[in-house]
């Protein structure tokens, strides 16, 4: 496996849109666009943010926060980035250093 292994974490929520989609399907898309390794959008039981808005599951809306994981090579994810830097929604970013233990059937 490559030393240049990250993951990066893209945190938003539910309620957030760009244009008339989903931030997490617009990221999404594009990640798969770009050919990136894959990714997986979670959802938080509760989380909030800069704002200290409490998100969390409700009967009548969804707005909870949302961590959007990517793992690729750093220099792939930093291009990434650059590429949603007009998309509104996102919060925080963070890319972190990974150890690849295993890939199952790399698709790229």
């Amino acid at each position: 496996m490559t030393d240049s292994m990250k993951l990066l974490r893209i945190y938003t929520s539910e309620s957030a849109y760009f244009g008339d989609s989903k931030v997490m399907t617009v990221i999404a898309t594009r990640a798969r666009e770009a050919k990136l390794a894959g990714v997986t959008v979670l959802q938080a039981m509760v989380g909030f943010g800069k704002s200290a808005h409490l998100r969390k599951r409700h009967v009548l809306e969804d707005d909870q926060s949302l961590v959007i994981e990517i793992v690729d090579e750093d220099a792939r994810l930093r291009s990434f980035v650059a590429s949603i830097s007009e998309v509104t929604g996102v919060g925080l970013i963070t890319l972190e250093a990974v150890e690849v233990l295993a890939i199952a059937g790399d698709a790229r």
